[in-house]
């Protein structure tokens, strides 16, 4: 990078320390470039060069250079932390993902309640009702999207752009694609919201009717980078009835309220369980938990899913049910669930008051 000049002193940019950190891994590589708002549109075209420059070496896959007015953590194997920059104050990034008309998330406050498994189906069900239609895989450390839809090769890359692989009439993207199944993502933070801005920013989604992005469990920096990059139409958390998830629901709602971001309401996953031999029904986790909270918080109840062993051999098969047996119970309570989640972003001034927590 050093055949890169800094336009305000002339010297390269490594020599003038505007290369804050650089790390690379699995082909993936992100450069921190220190800038402030005075100067962010000189250095536009430096951060494309950059990007343009390392995209042409062997073995990156995809290259993402943002400029950043405030130190941060330098990552590991970090080179060149910027020193006499053009200054403090921070440049607000343009919004990603201008294209798609309604970007949805679909979040949990805790892992195991299957979150997965209802984004992978909801967007499933959006596409079958004849929405353009994209799934977005969010979660870096545990990427369950290749083998809930029965992928497992990279996406194809035309310059420095990867083409989102098309399945059951959606395109979906995930940083599972481009790892092996069995390889742990031992990311820092700021490598984590780096291949996540990627595989919004430098991935050709081209016009969509609403993009579902399955987001991890928790809160925290996957959720504060898709409320910062992106316009989020709205979230659905999932949870499922016993009041120790709904606990864990609840920080869901508080952490997207805070950021501002509207809850389209509570999906109420294994509701109940039918014995498929006798039918005799039973509420393993309890029952009507998410609908009493949707209630308490003002939100809609959106749905409940049951516990059926077909919507878990579906997954693991790669065939969700809401695409592979439409018909089937669990294909029609996500098919009334997408509808339910289209109308409302489809139609903003449908989708109800804001929540608010004391």
């Amino acid at each position: 990078m050093r055949a890169i000049k800094d336009p305000a002193s002339g010297n390269d940019i490594v020599a003038a320390g505007l290369v804050e950190g650089i790390e690379s891994r699995d082909g993936l590589v992100q450069v921190a470039l220190l800038t402030d708002r005075a100067h962010a549109a000189v250095m536009e075209p430096v951060r494309r060069e950059v990007e343009a420059l390392l995209a042409r070496q062997p073995g990156v896959l995809n290259v993402a250079a943002v400029l950043t007015g405030a130190k941060t953590e330098t990552p590991v194997g970090a080179h060149g932390r910027g020193h006499g920059g053009h200054g403090a104050g921070g440049q607000q990034p343009a919004k990603l993902l201008p294209d798609v008309k309604a970007i949805v998330a679909v979040a949990s406050g805790k892992g195991g309640v299957g979150k997965s498994t209802v984004a992978v189906n909801l967007a499933a069900a959006l596409a079958r009702a004849g929405h353009r239609t994209g799934l977005l895989d969010a979660d870096i450390y545990g990427p369950s999207l290749p083998r809930m839809l029965g992928l497992a090769r990279r996406p194809e890359m035309r310059g420095n752009v990867m083409i989102p692989i098309e399945a059951w009439g959606m395109k979906c993207m995930s940083i599972g694609f481009l790892v092996e199944e069995e390889q742990p993502m031992v990311w820092r933070g700021p490598m984590v919201m780096g291949a996540l801005e990627q595989m919004m920013g430098q991935v050709a989604w081209g016009p969509l009717d609403v993009l579902v992005v399955d987001m991890p469990p928790g809160t925290g920096d996957a959720q504060l980078t898709m409320a910062q990059r992106v316009s989020l139409a709205g979230a659905v958390i999932v949870s499922t009835p016993q009041d120790i998830a709904l606990i864990d629901a609840r920080r869901g709602v508080r952490m997207f309220e805070k950021v501002r971001v509207p809850v389209l309401g509570l999906v109420e996953n294994m509701s109940f369980f039918c014995c498929p031999n006798c039918g005799h029904r039973a509420e393993i986790f309890g029952h009507g938990g998410a609908r009493a909270e949707a209630a308490r918080l003002g939100a809609e109840f959106l749905g409940e899913v049951p516990l059926l062993l077909d919507i878990r051999a579906s997954g693991d098969a790669g065939t969700p049910i809401a695409a592979a047996a439409p018909a089937s119970d669990a294909g029609r309570a996500f098919a009334a669930i997408a509808a339910r989640v289209w109308n409302k972003v489809s139609q903003p001034a449908a989708a109800g008051p804001r929540i608010v927590i004391d």
